[in-house]
This record gives C-alpha cells, sequence and structure tokens, in this order.
C-alpha cells in the first residue's frame, strides 16, 4: 500500500467520523448515515490493503 492511498484512506476516516459528530449534534440523521458510511469505508480499505500486503510477503 502506499503512502498516498493510506493517507486518503485515513483522511476518508477521520472526515467520517467528523460527519457523523456534527450529525450527532445537528440531530440531522442524513449527516450521522453520510459520516458512518465515509468511516467504515475508509476503515474497510484500509484493512483490504492490510491483508494485501500480507499475502504479498
Amino acid at each position: 500500500m502506499t503512502v498516498a492511498q493510506r493517507i486518503r484512506n485515513k483522511t476518508q476516516t477521520v472526515k467520517g467520523r467528523i460527519t457523523e459528530n456534527l450529525g450527532r449534534v445537528t440531530h440531522n440523521r442524513r449527516l450521522q448515515r453520510q459520516g458512518r458510511a465515509d468511516r467504515v469505508s475508509g476503515n474497510l480499505k484500509q484493512a483490504v490493503e492490510k491483508a494485501g500486503d500480507a499475502f504479498k510477503r
């Protein structure tokens, strides 16, 4: 996994966490769902890349 991909995935996870919390504070369910989707997607991408790296070695 390249450094750029790691940064991109981590940024997506952090952005999702921020959006989800903003949705909680403002009681906006759409923002909560959108943030949760971004967070989970970023975490999933990180896990896939880590698994791929493990099999390359």
